[in-house]
């Protein structure tokens, strides 16, 4: 008996106990389904949540004041020095500098708790007023759903214009009226209406995006009449493979419009956006670890199961095994031909298990967000080398077994 006979007859075994092995490969179908399914949610998701920074991208940086919007900072007992929030001018500065090297944009938070009014109509105190010049929407991959993006001109000179998000023009407009050119009250002054954004959504219940209002980013300067306002800036460069030498650049014009001295650390930090991509596949891990433990509590119990329908299966064919024995079957092709069964059956119920894992895990990231269809083929070879572990762990104490019987005694077996 060689090991193509062994094959043969395990799957001849196998449809000889048809129920038995449907039952048996459910068990591990549903371990192999519980695994696939919840790592291919995970990445699923992760891939929709990546798509939607993908805007952000990975040849962006920020630039910020350093510490807490320039507040005194205790890390590990110690008073790190503070430095001055970056000023409107500063930024301006570093924009017109930068310009020879990429794209950048300024934007800043006016105030996170306006009313804002049309008339009669009010909004309640949420309103988020934000200023930005004609590159922020570019930058920040925010699409408009009607009406235009600021112009030069409307920055170069602070005019009274404005961009609402779409729940703002749903508070303040009826079903069907057009918002473009309407005006609307901010800290009462009057501004112009010329963009409606695309609907942007939020994370849980933070819906803020879509309650904000866009307005010149020099217009929002005379606005900060206390220079409290905390300036920003993202840099964006051409190509993504030189992005720390732009880093570089963008360091050495923003130190020397700070005026930072030689010896002297950043007054300012600068960090990747990437860096948002980079927290997200950690998290990701995390999940992928938990699921996998989750996966592999299932296919222990799995693997228990089999290894008892294992057993079961070696006494009811113990004259079997003496008559292969009698006829000069080996030890070893013995236990060939009971792990080779075993494997058979963590095969079937695994083939299963991975396409309704990769149905199942489709369906709940398409639920959280709307996505394609994603094929997890690392999982699934992950999955097809986890069915061949188990057969082999579930498969080889009953095959030992099986190998052990003495063949006259197993031939007197009733």
């Amino acid at each position: 008996m060689n090991l193509i006979e062994n094959v043969r007859e395990a799957f001849t075994s196998v449809k000889a106990h048809l129920l038995r092995t449907v039952l048996t490969g459910a068990i591990i179908a549903i371990g192999i389904s519980s695994l696939v399914g919840m790592l291919t949610a995970i990445d699923g998701i992760k891939a929709q949540i990546v798509e939607s920074f993908a805007g952000f991208g990975a040849n962006s940086f920020d630039i910020r004041s350093s510490g807490s919007q320039g507040r005194r900072i205790v890390q590990q007992g110690k008073t790190e020095k503070t430095y001055p929030n970056i000023t409107f001018r500063e930024a301006v500065s570093f924009k017109e500098e930068y310009a020879s090297n990429g794209i950048s944009t300024i934007f800043t938070t006016v105030s996170g708790t306006a009313e804002i009014k049309r008339g009669s109509k009010k909004t309640n105190p949420n309103i988020r007023i934000r200023g930005g010049d004609e590159n922020y929407l570019a930058t920040k991959a925010i699409k408009l759903l009607k009406g235009r993006n600021f112009s030069q001109m409307d920055v170069r000179y602070g005019k009274n214009v404005a961009i609402i998000g779409k729940e703002l023009k749903e508070t303040l407009f009826t079903a069907g009226e057009e918002s473009i050119n309407q005006t609307l009250t901010i800290f009462g002054q009057s501004y112009t209406i010329i963009g409606l954004l695309d609907k942007q959504g939020g994370v849980g219940q933070d819906q803020g995006s879509d309650r904000q209002i866009l307005i010149p980013i020099d217009n929002a300067a005379k606005l900060d009449l206390r220079g409290t306002f905390n300036y920003r800036i993202t840099g964006v460069v051409s190509d993504p493979g030189k992005i720390d030498y732009e880093m570089g650049q963008a360091i050495g014009i923003m130190r020397k419009i700070r005026q930072d001295r030689v010896a002297q650390e950043d007054s300012f930090e600068l960090a990747k956006s990437e860096s948002v991509a980079e927290s997200l596949e950690e998290v990701a891990g995390y999940l992928r670890i938990g699921g996998f433990g989750i996966g592999f509590i299932t296919l222990l119990g799995a693997a228990i199961g089999l290894m008892n329908i294992m057993l079961v299966s070696v006494t009811e064919r113990t004259r079997e095994i003496g008559i292969r024995k009698a006829l000069g079957a080996t030890p070893l092709l013995i236990r060939q031909q009971f792990l080779i069964e075993a494997i058979t059956i963590c095969l079937i119920g695994g083939i299963f298990g991975m396409i309704l894992g990769i149905l199942i895990g489709n369906v709940i990231a398409n639920y959280i967000g709307p996505g394609g269809f994603l094929v997890p083929w690392l999982w699934m070879i992950v999955s097809f080398v986890i069915c061949i572990i188990v057969g082999l762990l579930a498969g080889y104490i009953p095959a030992f077994k099986a190998s052990k019987l003495d063949p006259i005694e197993s031939l007197r077996y009733e």
